[in-house]
C-alpha cells in the first residue's frame, strides 16, 4: 500500500478530520486517534482500523505523552480552532522543534487567520462563505445546502489529505516537515474553481439561480420522476447527445427544441417520464450516449450492474453500504478498513503507551491519576 510505514496522529473530531485520517489509513498509513477523556460522542463511523488512546492534554504528563507520540509520527491532524493547541504548548512551533520531519495538518472551517478564525461553524457556513452555496437551489427558492458533502468532505477532509500527500512528497527531497493550513472555506472555493472561472462563458451562467443550464434551469439537465415514484437523471448537454435522447423518447427536436422554452419542455418531459418505470427507462437508455442514468438510493446503489461489476461498494451483513477506496491504483490499491474494529476511546491506551516504552507502573499511575483512560474493547456484534 502506498502509505505503508507512515504514522499518523489524529486528534479526535467530527466528519472532516476523521475522513482525512480514514483516507490515509485505507491507503496504508497507521493511524492513532487521540480522544479526550469522557467524550460524549464516541461512535465515529470513520474510525474503523484506527487505534485510540484517551489522553488528558491539559495535564503536564498528558502533554508529555502527546509530545512523545508526535515525535514518533509523520503526520498530525489537528481539527481544533486556531490557537487551541498553542494554549496547551502543543502547537506546530513546539512540536516541530523536536520532530523536524513532522507534517502538522491544521484542518479548520475558517483557517488559522482572519476575522472568522476563532468562530464556530459547520459545512453550511463554510460553503456559504466560499460563495458556492449561492449557486445551489431551484429558481425562486432559497439556497439549498447539498447535505454536508462539499465543505466537510470535499473541501475539508479530502483537500487536507491531498495537502498531506504533497507535504510527504516534498519531504522526500527536503527531509523537513511543514504546517498545512487547510481551511474548509478555501478548500470548497478551490473545489469550485471551474464554477468561478467559467462565469464569463456565454450562455452558461448569467441568469438567476436555477435558471442556468447546469443548475436545473434547463430541461436537458435535470431529474424526472418515473411511473414508480423513482427518478431518472438527464444530462444531455451536447447537441448530438440531445438528439439521441429525444430519439430514444420517440420525439423530434421540432417538438422539444433544446434551447427554447425550457419550462414548457420540462413540463412535457415530466409527462413523458411518468409513463414508464425507472427500470423500463433504463432498458431504453442503458448503453447509449443519451446521458440518462437512474437516480439510485443508498440501499440499492451496490446492486446496480455497473457498480456491482466494478465492486464500487461493499454491503455488510446489516445491509449497510460502504464505498470502497478510490481512486484505484494498479499496484498498490487502497483497502477498506470497514470490517476492522471501530475503537472505543482509549481502547489501545496501554498498548500505545507500552510502545512508547512506558513501564507498567507508569501506565498504572497515569490511569489512576486521570491522565489517560484504558477503554473497553468494542464487542463484535
Amino acid at each position: 500500500m502506498p502509505l505503508k510505514g507512515i504514522k499518523v496522529l489524529e486528534l479526535a473530531g467530527l466528519a472532516p478530520g476523521p475522513f482525512c485520517g480514514m483516507i490515509l489509513s485505507e491507503f496504508g498509513a497507521s493511524v492513532i486517534r487521540v480522544n479526550k477523556l469522557n467524550e460524549s460522542f464516541t461512535n465515529d463511523p470513520l474510525g474503523c482500523g484506527k487505534r485510540s488512546i484517551a489522553l488528558n492534554l491539559k495535564t503536564n504528563d498528558g502533554a508529555s505523552i502527546f509530545r512523545n507520540l508526535s515525535n514518533e509520527s509523520d503526520v498530525l491532524i489537528d481539527p481544533y480552532r486556531a490557537g487551541v493547541m498553542e494554549k496547551l504548548n502543543l502547537g506546530p512551533k513546539e512540536l516541530l522543534k523536536t520532530n523536524r520531519k513532522l507534517i502538522y495538518a491544521r484542518l479548520t472551517g475558517f483557517g488559522q487567520t482572519g476575522p472568522y478564525a476563532s468562530m464556530a461553524g459547520h459545512d453550511i457556513n463554510y460553503l456559504a462563505l466560499s460563495g458556492l452555496l449561492s449557486l445551489c437551489g431551484r429558481y425562486d427558492q432559497k439556497p439549498t445546502p447539498p447535505v454536508n458533502l462539499a465543505a466537510d468532505f470535499g473541501g475539508g477532509g479530502l483537500a487536507c489529505a491531498f495537502g498531506i500527500m504533497l507535504a510527504l512528497f516534498e519531504r522526500n527531497k527536503s527531509h523537513i516537515g511543514q504546517i498545512i493550513d487547510a481551511s474548509m472555506v478555501e478548500g470548497s472555493a478551490y473545489l469550485g474553481s471551474w464554477l468561478f472561472r467559467s462565469q464569463n462563458i456565454p450562455g452558461l451562467w448569467g441568469n438567476p439561480r436555477g435558471k442556468n443550464i447546469l443548475d436545473s434551469g434547463a430541461h436537458f439537465y435535470d431529474t424526472y420522476e418515473t411511473k414508480d415514484k423513482e427518478y431518472i437523471s438527464v444530462g444531455a448537454i451536447e447537441p448530438q447527445f440531445y438528439e439521441l435522447f429525444l430519439n430514444k423518447l420517440g420525439i423530434s427536436s421540432d417538438e422539444i427544441p433544446q434551447f427554447d422554452d425550457f419550462e414548457g419542455s420540462r413540463n412535457r418531459l415530466e409527462e413523458i417520464f411518468k409513463q414508464k418505470t425507472q427500470a423500463e427507462w433504463c432498458a431504453i437508455f442503458d448503453g447509449t450516449d443519451a446521458c440518462v442514468t437512474p437516480v439510485l438510493k443508498l440501499d440499492n446503489v451496490a446492486s446496480h450492474p455497473h457498480n456491482k461489476e466494478r465492486n464500487t461498494f461493499t454491503t455488510e451483513n446489516n445491509d449497510l453500504v460502504i464505498p470502497n477506496p478510490a481512486p484505484r491504483l494498479s499496484r498498490t490499491p487502497g483497502t477498506s478498513k470497514w470490517r476492522e474494529t471501530n475503537p472505543e476511546p482509549g481502547e489501545h491506551t496501554t498498548e500505545i503507551l507500552t510502545e512508547l516504552n512506558y513501564s507498567p507502573k507508569e501506565i498504572s499511575n497515569f490511569i489512576s491519576n486521570g491522565i489517560v483512560i484504558q477503554g473497553m474493547k468494542r464487542p463484535n456484534l
